[in-house]
Parts: structure tokens; C-alpha cells; sequence
């Protein structure tokens, strides 16, 4: 009897733990974002406080999905995950920034950023396979199989905590430029914490609607790129969204709108404060992301391309009769091209082209100065100029040493007599030093029809190629042999008597 009541009483105590645990799951996931659930009159405040300046009437907040029209299987599997992990923990989690901007534009996205309320500790401890990153500014990394989705915590500005006194959350230099920036806030603070409209847009899988706090919808329809705030206040808070200005503007097709435009070119000195590192990982988003051409000519109208690469624009300033311009250009091209076919690049082939008149120029004045041979005056205008660009752009070793092959290939495939051709094409860094020497023909540099020549002799038989070395015989002017000199006979030693 005692045994049958125990029972009941265990089943009656579960059966009430699992109506509850129920019950408030159901809440939970009934909730809604809290931007959703605020009043009229923040919402309104929001509205009017960031209505840009071209519409007289308020942004809306909340675009439904009947109006945004994002397919949900365009949307990552990984990122998605995650946010509901998020979001089933109690936290809030959104798709934020690129991803919701280019799927509205109809693009594919490069990868899925999630922005959450969870501090990066505590959405650290949510996550098996994942790691904390950043000091500057902390990040989480979340892995699922090959994907790898950033988990950023609502930013806020500095002076909206106490706790930024000491500067362990967040600081600013001397210039304004932001050295940490780990304060934290709400969804609304974070957007407008963004750099540029059309990045402030934020998905939530719960309902598919988006949330838009900087009246980004607006400028994305009209394809304007607007900074947040006060542009030459942000800028100086990080002088690289100078540069992501440039990139979106060039890769989306956007006009920059006047007042985000203004400060660029008066500002561009600031990006000389700008880790080496990080300028080499920015010049990559510039011209290898298929957008080259046009980043080219965003970068050089507002003074930003010296920030990068000095040498080459003082070239483009002084070409001294080469065709500095046509060959960055005709380089850039090839390159969206290659990532338009799916093909793959490699810095050290963009860098090599970019600085090869730069080098050359110095190579010369080596050669007619100091009276150096062209082969030791290249390796010693190769280290000047590397040097130099790793002032700005810090150069990876595996990618310096190819340059400096690339380089040094463009003087040894004038020497193609004998053997000396087919030995070259074994080189690894052959097809990259082929590239830019038919970019260099094609953009007008007179080398006598010798990129060309590889051409035909790389599509030809080894018969024509026995033929065409003989003509390459004939055409380089014959060396001058040395006069061998024959031993001197030993002189005999006296013989004692």
C-alpha cells in the first residue's frame, strides 16, 4: 500500500515539473523581440532621431517578411542554429549586418554574422566548438562542420556605462580612435554603434521580420551609403571605415552620400595609425574581392590608395614614360575576372604587379647610379621596396618570397636559348611571372613580342619548340667567350751536381 502511494505521489511530482518546464517554454518562445514589444513613443524617438535627411516621412521599424521577401533557405543553416540556440537559452540572437544587407540585394552573402545580448563569456559557455577572440574588440567563433559564424554582444557607446572610467571596456586615444571597445548595451545601442546604415539591419528567426533602427531599408532601396552619427567623429573612431566606404561603395554600386563623403580625403592621413596587419588584411577586401577595378578608382578619388600602397601612387603621379596606370588596371581586371570564373589569386601575384613599376623605377636608378648589372640591381630594389610596403602593408613571408621570385623571373625569361626554356616552365612561380609579363605587353611596354613568344611556345610540339629555340639563337646577340688560358708549364729545378 505504502509502495503504491509512493508511485502515484513520484508520477503526480513529474507530471507537474513537465506541465511547468512546458509552460514556460511556450512563453519563452511566444515572446517577442524586445523591439518589437517597446512603446510607441521609443519607437517614434527612434524614427525621428534617424530619419535621413532625403524622406520627410519616418523609416519603419519593423519590415515583415511579405515586404522583405528573403527566402529562408537562402539563409545559413550553421548561423541559424545558432540563433536559436541563443534564443532557446533565454538570450536574444539576430542575423546582423552583410548577410541581411546582400541577401536584400540579391547577392550571396560571404558569411553570417549573429549579434546577441549574451556577453561573449557567458555565449561562450553555450558553444562546445567554439572560441573567444579579440582584445580590441571581443568576438566569439562558433564552429559548425566548415562554417565558422561570428557571435558579436551588443555594443554600446563609451560614455553609456560607469564602468568605461577606468578604460577597461572601452578607450579612445588622442585622436579618437577607439583602442577597446568591449561596452555593452542593447540591440538599439548596437545599431547605432554600426558604421553604415545599410549595415544596422537585423534578422530574427522568430517572426523573419527585420529590424531597422538607421533608417537602413531607405538607403539600401535608394543606393546610398550613410554613415551613422556624425561621420568625421566615426571616422576617427576608426579611420578604416574610410576604407570600407570605398569597398561598399564599390562593391555594391553605391553613391556615398555628401556629409559621409566630406571629411574621407581630409581624414585619409589617420589610416597611418592603422596596424600594418590590418591594412594588408584590408587592401585584400579592396581588390580580391571581384570589385577591383572599381575600388581602384573609389580609393584614388579620395586620396585613400597612397594609404596602401605610396610607392605605386607616387608612380602613377611620375610614370617616367612606362605605363604604370594601363598595368594596375589591366591587373585588377584579370583578377575579378579569375574570382568571376571561380579561379583562384594569390596576393603575392596582385602585390607583384601592383609595385612592379615601383621596383623598376628604382632598379634603374641603381643600375645608372652606382653602375649595379640588372640582376643584383633588381634583388636590391626588390628589398627596398618590400621594405617600404611592409611599412604599410605587412607583407607575409610567403607571400614576399614569390614576389621577389615573380620579379626576378621577368629578366630571366628573356634568356630562353638551349634548355634554358623548359627549364624555366618547371619553375613554380612560371605561370605567375608568364601572367605579368603578357600583362606588361598588353599594356604597352615595349619587350619585342617576347610575351607572345612564351605563348606559342607553350602551345607548341617539342619539334616547333626545338625550332624556336633556334630562332631565339639568332635573335640575342652572340656572348663574347671567354679566352681560356692554358696552365703554365711548372719550371724545373736545377739539378745539383
Amino acid at each position: 500500500m505504502e509502495i503504491s502511494v509512493l508511485v502515484i505521489l513520484v508520477i503526480s511530482i513529474a507530471a507537474i515539473f513537465f506541465f511547468l518546464r512546458n509552460a514556460s517554454g511556450k512563453r519563452r518562445h511566444n515572446d517577442q523581440p524586445a523591439v518589437a514589444s517597446q512603446p510607441a513613443s521609443t519607437t517614434d524617438a527612434v524614427n525621428d532621431q534617424y530619419t535621413p535627411a532625403h524622406s520627410s516621412e519616418k523609416e519603419q521599424l519593423v519590415i515583415h517578411q511579405d515586404e522583405h521577401n528573403i527566402p529562408r533557405r537562402h539563409l545559413n543553416d550553421a548561423a541559424m542554429k545558432v540563433v536559436y540556440h541563443l534564443q532557446d537559452e533565454g538570450y536574444e540572437g539576430y542575423l546582423v549586418g552583410g548577410c541581411i544587407r546582400d541577401l536584400l540585394l540579391n547577392k550571396r552573402p560571404k558569411d553570417f554574422d549573429v549579434a546577441t545580448n549574451a556577453h561573449p563569456e557567458k555565449a561562450h559557455e553555450l558553444f562546445r566548438r567554439s572560441r573567444l577572440i579579440g582584445r580590441r574588440f571581443k568576438l566569439l567563433h562558433v564552429r559548425f562542420g566548415r562554417d565558422l559564424i561570428e557571435v558579436a554582444t551588443f555594443r554600446a557607446s563609451h560614455d553609456s556605462k560607469q564602468e568605461n572610467i577606468d578604460g577597461e571596456h572601452g578607450r579612445q586615444n588622442d585622436s579618437g580612435m577607439i583602442v577597446r571597445d568591449n561596452v555593452y548595451g542593447t540591440i538599439e545601442d548596437d545599431a547605432l554603434r554600426r558604421d553604415f546604415t545599410v549595415n544596422a539591419l537585423y534578422y530574427c528567426p522568430r517572426d523573419h521580420s527585420i529590424y531597422d533602427f538607421a533608417g537602413g531599408y531607405s538607403d539600401l532601396k535608394n543606393k546610398v551609403l550613410r554613415m551613422i552619427g556624425e561621420p568625421d567623429a566615426r571616422y576617427r573612431e576608426d579611420p578604416v571605415r574610410m576604407l570600407r566606404a570605398a569597398r561598399f561603395a564599390a562593391k555594391l554600386d553605391f553613391d556615398i552620400e555628401p556629409a559621409s563623403a566630406e571629411p574621407i580625403k581630409r581624414l585619409a592621413p589617420l589610416l597611418k595609425d592603422i596596424a600594418p596587419a590590418r591594412m594588408f588584411d584590408e587592401a585584400l577586401k579592396i581588390f580580391q574581392s571581384g570589385h577591383g577595378v572599381a575600388s581602384f578608382e573609389q580609393t584614388r578619388h579620395y586620396g585613400l590608395f597612397e594609404q596602401l600602397f605610396q610607392q605605386t601612387a607616387a608612380s602613377l603621379k611620375n610614370p617616367q614614360d612606362m605605363p604604370v596606370e594601363t598595368l594596375v588596371l589591366n591587373a585588377l581586371s584579370n583578377t575579378d575576372r579569375r574570382l568571376q570564373q571561380n579561379k583562384s589569386v594569390t596576393p603575392a601575384f596582385l602585390f607583384a604587379a601592383l609595385l612592379w613599376y615601383p621596383m623598376t623605377q628604382r632598379m634603374q636608378r641603381l643600375q645608372d647610379e652606382d653602375g649595379m648589372h640588372p640582376l643584383p640591381a633588381l634583388h636590391e630594389a626588390a628589398n627596398q621596396v618590400i621594405a617600404a610596403q611592409v611599412r604599410q602593408t605587412a607583407i607575409p613571408r610567403r607571400f614576399s618570397t614569390p614576389i621577389r621570385e615573380i620579379w626576378e623571373l621577368q629578366l630571366r625569361l628573356s634568356r630562353r636559348q638551349g634548355k634554358r626554356a623548359d627549364r624555366l616552365m618547371e619553375h613554380p612561380r612560371f605561370r605567375a611571372a608568364y601572367d605579368l609579363l603578357v600583362l606588361r605587353e598588353n599594356s604597352g611596354e615595349k619587350l619585342d613580342g617576347l610575351g607572345e613568344w612564351w605563348t606559342r611556345y607553350q602551345d607548341s610540339n617539342p619539334g616547333n619548340r626545338i625550332e624556336m629555340n633556334r630562332e631565339a639563337n639568332t635573335d640575342e646577340a652572340p656572348k663574347r667567350r671567354r679566352r681560356r688560358r692554358r696552365p703554365s708549364k711548372p719550371k724545373q729545378q736545377p739539378q745539383n751536381d
